[in-house]
């Protein structure tokens, strides 16, 4: 299992619109199963990572660090990927 941990760039955190890109972008990876925790949580808390409504669920406010985990063929260019994608502001666009 790979992992990742990124920090949350978006002044409003994973709500709304950055989630809605975030969650897009993760499902566009078919072949893995992409899970997002809060830095900190157990492996056993991750959620699906292509869900707007897991993604707001989770809290991530700005400055907040969570941990993305993938499995599979192309797992880790999957996770820098999304990684840059939650490292960016996106309302700021």
């Amino acid at each position: 299992m790979s992992e990742r941990i990124a920090t949350v760039a978006s002044r409003v955190g994973l709500h709304a619109r950055p989630a809605a890109i975030f969650a897009e972008a993760a499902g566009e990876y078919e072949n893995l199963e992409i899970t997002i925790r809060a830095e900190g949580e157990d492996t056993e808390e991750g959620m699906d990572a292509s869900s707007v409504l897991s993604l707001m669920s989770l809290g991530a406010a700005h400055g907040d660090k969570v941990v993305l985990a993938a499995d599979g063929d192309g797992a880790e260019e999957a996770l820098e990927h999304l990684a840059s994608i939650i490292e960016t502001d996106l309302d700021a666009e």
